[in-house]
């Protein structure tokens, strides 16, 4: 090149160029990713019943594991004995657990179904008490024939739905993927378990051995990554399951001595439920509000504030003692995060699988991000 040749661009052209291809880059991965989470969910959409039982088999085993290890070298057992020991054991205080709680839990949970039609019917009632204007606004467009037929098909449904969930549960199997079929997935999961607990190997223990195609910092890497996975996962259903109990049995006594109807029903679920984040909390406050307001019996403003006061200290509870010396600090994920990250794995993955393994999907992918930052992108 001549010494008075001009270049083919000039810096600010080059700048906008780099930034185009760069944000061509971007969009581009952007895709691939969305692709890549389209597949996923429509795999496990189309395969869901094979999938499932496979993965609460093998979170359970994941849990169990320390159990079974402790009984196999604190009594000198052999493993097949000792995971035997293990479900004899669970056995016995599910049946005890049956045996005192099922009885009331279930006459509650059919009690709350018939209930339900009078409870909107004194919904309903007060709304006209004590908000008459509100109503003349809504009730022309309640009486269209496309508003009305489309709330009695979901009113229909929902009832169908409670009536058949609380039960016995097959129904709602039937309409996901056959009667049998969610008979024989739930029946198949103590089979895999018990084979996954008969293994007393790191679960990533052979996986360098099937990444011959990496190197072997990059093999390390990844073994790595999904120890840390395997570890947020244990830690967050051991810990939330564990915190969700808890959390029922505080909330069933605090609601069945205030005096709510149906008070030990919702507590458990309320609790249970928080399985999934913050989702037993929305559920339970907005089915334990109006009742409490409208309970014919001792109901009124007052249950009300002392259902609120009930909720208010199992929260405060729960925040400042269940979660820190439970959970830790294993997801550190601001409650912002939490809420994003449920509607968002359970719209990617379908459902409630993606909205259980939310936090933990979304902790290993903030700590994969800061591991490889930290490593390959800290210059």
């Amino acid at each position: 090149m001549s010494a008075d040749s001009t270049p083919l661009l000039s810096p600010a052209q080059r700048k906008l160029v780099g930034f185009a291809i760069g944000f061509a880059a971007f969009c581009t991965i952007g895709w691939l990713l969305y692709v890549m989470l389209a597949g996923v969910a429509g795999f496990i959409g189309a395969f869901s019943g094979v999938i499932w039982p496979l993965a609460v088999a093998g979170i359970l085993a994941l849990l169990m594991r320390p159990v079974v290890t402790f009984f196999e070298h604190r009594l000198k057992l052999s493993r097949p004995v000792a995971v035997v020991l293990l479900y004899l054991v669970f056995l016995l205080l599910v049946a005890g657990l049956l045996v005192t709680f099922l009885p009331a839990l279930i006459s509650q949970l059919l009690e709350f179904i018939a209930y339900l039609p009078t409870l909107w019917q004194k919904t309903v009632a007060w709304s006209e008490q004590h908000f008459p204007e509100w109503l003349a606004i809504i009730r022309p467009y309640l009486d269209n024939p496309t508003v009305k037929a489309a709330l009695d098909s979901v009113t229909h449904q929902a009832q169908n739905l409670l009536g058949n969930v609380a039960p016995t549960l097959l129904s709602a199997g039937a309409g996901v993927f056959g009667l049998f079929g969610f008979a024989a997935s739930v029946a198949v999961i103590p089979v895999y378990l018990f084979f996954f607990l008969l293994s007393n190997n790191d679960p990533t223990h052979a996986l360098p051995e099937h990444l011959p195609f990496l190197k072997k910092e990059h093999r390390d890497d990844v073994v790595f990554l999904v120890r840390e996975f395997l570890g947020i996962l244990v830690a967050f259903f051991r810990g939330q399951l564990l915190i969700g109990l808890i959390m029922g049995v505080l909330f069933a006594t605090g609601f069945s001595v205030a005096g709510l109807k149906f008070g030990l029903a919702i507590g458990l679920l309320t609790g249970l439920l928080n399985v999934v984040p913050y989702l037993g909390s929305i559920l339970g406050l907005s089915v334990a509000l109006p009742l409490a307001y409208l309970q014919p019996d001792g109901g009124g403003l007052a249950l009300v504030c002392i259902c609120v006061a009930v909720f208010a200290a199992v929260q405060l509870l729960d925040g400042w003692l269940l979660t820190p010396r439970i959970m830790g600090k294993q997801t550190g994920l601001h409650p912002v995060a939490i809420i994003m990250a449920v509607f968002f794995w359970g719209k990617a993955l379908g459902g409630i699988l993606g909205m259980m393994l939310a936090v933990p999907l979304t902790a290993f992918f903030v700590t994969a991000w800061r591991f490889v930052r930290r490593k390959y992108f800290a210059a």
